[in-house]
């Protein structure tokens, strides 16, 4: 038997610098995506909190627009992840 487990961690360090767990990400029906939940989202992938192919499957996003949201908090921190503004955060 070659079953992979993998470890998980029971939390990670949010954006705003408190402590996220699993019943702490938006809800899986979430529609409206403000900042606050795309990092929420990217911090928990980060952190080891859930798999880039679990969060995917669990918010419905494609694995590009995942990586969308974490190249625009590389570049430009929080307010990247804003919609309204994106030309201005855009190269």
């Amino acid at each position: 038997m070659t079953e992979q487990f993998r470890l998980r961690v029971k939390y990670v360090m949010g954006p705003d610098g408190s402590p996220l767990t699993i019943a702490d990400l938006p809800p899986v029906t979430t529609k409206r995506w403000v900042i606050r939940r795309k990092a929420e989202v990217v911090a928990a992938v980060r952190g080891g909190l859930l798999s880039l192919s679990d969060a995917c499957n669990r918010y419905r996003l494609t694995v590009d627009e995942f990586l969308s949201w974490q190249r625009s908090i590389d570049r430009h921190g929080l307010p990247g992840l804003r919609a309204t503004r994106v030309q201005d955060y855009r190269a």
